[in-house]
């Protein structure tokens, strides 16, 4: 049983989050890739519409993991080692 319960919390851990809140981020980039690939998908069609739309919400994730990459590390470094 504690095996079930590693797989479900290792990896948020090593990214400072517990399972609910890891949950909740990656349902957010999955919210923002759907809206991304709709708007990609929809210029394919008719190229007058989202010009931008895909190629900025790609942008706008990638940056908000990297800052959230950033912060964790920060904080990592701030704590002592164990």
């Amino acid at each position: 049983m504690a095996d079930l319960k590693r797989l479900f919390t290792e990896h948020p851990a090593s990214v400072g989050e517990s399972y609910g809140e890891h949950m909740g981020q990656a349902l957010g980039f999955a919210g923002g890739c759907f809206a991304a690939g709709f708007a990609c998908l929809a210029h394919a069609f008719l190229p007058f519409l989202c010009e931008t739309t895909g190629s900025r919400r790609i942008t706008a994730l990638y940056d908000r993991m990297v800052t959230n990459r950033v912060r964790l590390d920060r904080r990592d470094r701030a704590l002592p080692a164990e």
